[in-house]
């Protein structure tokens, strides 16, 4: 087991990577950029690194439970890049990936023995930075995530800027999981020392419609109306999301570490969200 006083490393700090900091006992580091940054990690209790100072990210990753969150860009992944070199001083690693390197099952499920095939450029990306970080290290675990919402990121926010929008894909289902639930399954990880891939996601894959739907009953407002897929116009990122139908399994997680989600379903999630913003 961990122990609760080692320091916790986040290169990368974002939006889940910032609800395990909340949940760490011990010192939170984080890597920044911008003095903007640097002055909002502060106020969130995270000791700020510079991502530019080699010699600092060295002091940084020595010793301690290293989270690399940061996306891949064309160049690969920057935390590999910059991390990379001394990466076996850290204690562990975790790198945060996507469910969407298993790409289009036809509703199937994903398991974490599945042969990977991504269908987009970004999840190309990103299990490249899986097998990257895989050659230096058998220290890693590796958590691939779905579609995260939580406390300003889900569809009540889609619904109050007017983007919320109930695409109707006969046979579509997405897999999600609370900001909340990532924050407790990573936590869980590394505490108990596991290792391997891992999915992390929450117990119900859904049709998106159902989410606005559901979202908007709550609210207590009407839906958008239903649009049919093949009318949508969506951006091509929007139908790479569509072009990929699977349902995810946490059932490793749940053997592995005990970790339950607080949030099993959508509507567990929405539900509190809107309970707490009322």
């Amino acid at each position: 087991m961990t122990d609760p006083s080692q320091p916790l490393f986040l290169f990368g700090p974002g939006y889940s990577a910032q609800a395990l900091a909340a949940l760490w006992h011990g010192p939170v580091l984080g890597t920044y950029r911008s003095e903007e940054r640097r002055q909002m990690l502060e106020r969130s209790g995270i000791h700020p690194v510079s991502v530019n100072s080699e010699a600092d990210l060295r002091k940084a990753t020595d010793s301690a439970h290293v989270v690399i969150s940061a996306p891949p860009n064309e160049d690969g992944c920057p935390g590999f890049a910059r991390l990379g070199a001394f990466a076996d001083t850290a204690t562990s690693l975790t790198y945060l990936s996507t469910t969407g390197v298993y790409g289009d099952l036809d509703g199937g499920w994903a398991m974490e023995w599945s042969r990977p095939n991504p269908q987009s450029e970004r999840a190309r990306r990103r299990l490249e930075a899986e097998r990257a970080w895989q050659d230096v290290s058998d220290n890693l675990c590796i958590v691939r995530l779905p579609g995260i919402y939580g406390p300003g990121r889900s569809a009540f926010d889609r619904l109050a800027n007017g983007r919320a929008r109930r695409i109707v894909k006969e046979g579509q289902v997405f897999s999600r999981a609370h900001v909340d639930d990532i924050a407790s399954g990573l936590d869980a990880l590394i505490r108990t020392g596991a290792r391997g891939v891992f999915n992390l996601c929450d117990d119900l894959a859904a049709p998106p419609e159902d989410v606005i739907s559901f979202a908007a009953a709550l609210a207590g407002i009407d839906p958008p109306p239903e649009v049919r897929f093949e009318d949508a116009e969506l951006s091509a990122m929007g139908r790479s999301f569509y072009s990929e139908c699977k349902r995810v399994s946490n059932a490793r997680l749940k053997a592995v570490t005990g970790w339950r989600p607080k949030y099993p379903t959508y509507r567990d999630g929405l539900s509190a969200i809107f309970a707490a913003a009322s």
